[in-house]
C-alpha cells in the first residue's frame, strides 16, 4: 500500500469524528435559523449569487469555527476560520478540522520543506482530496494570506455561466466554498531556503466539472 493510499485509509468514522458530526448538526440549525430570518425581512431575489445576503458577523464565525476545531493549535483554527469566512459569504455550511487530513497535509508538506517546489500530492487527474497549495517568498507567510490568495480567485470566476475568466485561476475559490464538502485539515512549513510552503486537504472533494460550487 502506498503512502499516500495509508493516510486515505485513516479517514474513517471514529467517536470524536461521530461527535463531531452531531456538533455540526447543530451548527447547521444556528445558520439556518440566521438565514431564515434574515430573508424573512428581505425582499426576495432570484438568487443569493445575484443577491448576497447579510453575512453572519466575524465574531460567530470564529466562535463557530473554534467549536469545530477542538483541540487545534493556533495555524489551524487560522486556516479553518478564514475558510469559513469565506463560505459564510455564500451561506455554505461551515468546515469542521479533521485532524488525519491535517496529518496527511502535514506529511506532504515535510516532502516539500526540502524544495518548497508547488507541487500537488496527487497526480493530475486523480486527486482522491480536494487540494489547495500555496508558495510564498520569505518566512511570514500565514495561513489567512495563503486562504486570501485562494479566495481571491472569486473575482475571476463567473457563477451564471460557471465559467473561469481566460487565462485566469478559479479552482482554489471553488473548492473552498464547494457545497458538499464539509472537512479540511491544512499544514504550513517553512522551508529549508526561507520560503513558505502551505497546503488545504477538502473531503469530500468539489471542483467536479459541470457543476456549480453552490
Amino acid at each position: 500500500m502506498s503512502a499516500t493510499n495509508r493516510f486515505i485509509a485513516l479517514l474513517t468514522i471514529t467517536p470524536a469524528l461521530k461527535k463531531m458530526r452531531a456538533q455540526l448538526f447543530f451548527v447547521f440549525i444556528h445558520f439556518t435559523i440566521l438565514a431564515t430570518n434574515i430573508i424573512l425581512v428581505t425582499s426576495q431575489s432570484s438568487s443569493l449569487a445575484e443577491t448576497p445576503l447579510k453575512k453572519v458577523d466575524n465574531e460567530t464565525i470564529y466562535k463557530v469555527s473554534k467549536q469545530l476545531c477542538w483541540g487545534c493549535l493556533g495555524e489551524s483554527l487560522q486556516f479553518l476560520f478564514a475558510h469559513n469566512l469565506v463560505r459564510a459569504a455564500k451561506w455554505e455550511l461551515p468546515l469542521m478540522w479533521d485532524f488525519q487530513l491535517e496529518k496527511y497535509a502535514g506529511w506532504w508538506a515535510g516532502l516539500r520543506k526540502a524544495d518548497c517546489k508547488l507541487q500537488h500530492s496527487f497526480p493530475e487527474y486523480d486527486f482522491k482530496l480536494g487540494e489547495n497549495i500555496y508558495w510564498g517568498s520569505g518566512s511570514t507567510w500565514t495561513p489567512t494570506d495563503a486562504v486570501g490568495t485562494w479566495a481571491g480567485e472569486e473575482k475571476y470566476y463567473n457563477y451564471a455561466q460557471n465559467t473561469c475568466q481566460e487565462g485566469q485561476m478559479c479552482g482554489h475559490y471553488t473548492q473552498i466554498v464547494w457545497k458538499t464538502t464539509r472537512r479540511i485539515g491544512c499544514a504550513r512549513v517553512v522551508c529549508d531556503d526561507g520560503d513558505v510552503f502551505m497546503t488545504c486537504n477538502y473531503d469530500p472533494p468539489g471542483n467536479y466539472v459541470g457543476e456549480r460550487p453552490y
